[in-house]
């Protein structure tokens, strides 16, 4: 249920918005990774959720250039 509402909040953003969401999601993928190699990482699976709502964002932004 939480994808939906995501997915459905990214097609309401405008273009900027969505490129500062990406920005933001790629930092925190990066701090995921950066603890996962220290091994500070209690919940992995969060790294792959973090990918899947980048390609989610990526997916929005190429919807919205098509407009």
């Amino acid at each position: 249920m939480k994808i939906k509402t995501f997915v459905e909040d990214l097609k309401t953003k405008s273009a900027a918005e969505l490129n500062e969401e990406l920005v933001a999601a790629k930092k925190e993928l990066f701090n995921l990774r950066f603890q996962n190699a220290t091994n500070q990482l209690d919940n992995t699976s969060r790294i792959k959720e973090v990918r899947r709502n980048i390609a989610r964002i990526q997916t929005a932004i190429t919807e919205n250039a098509g407009k």
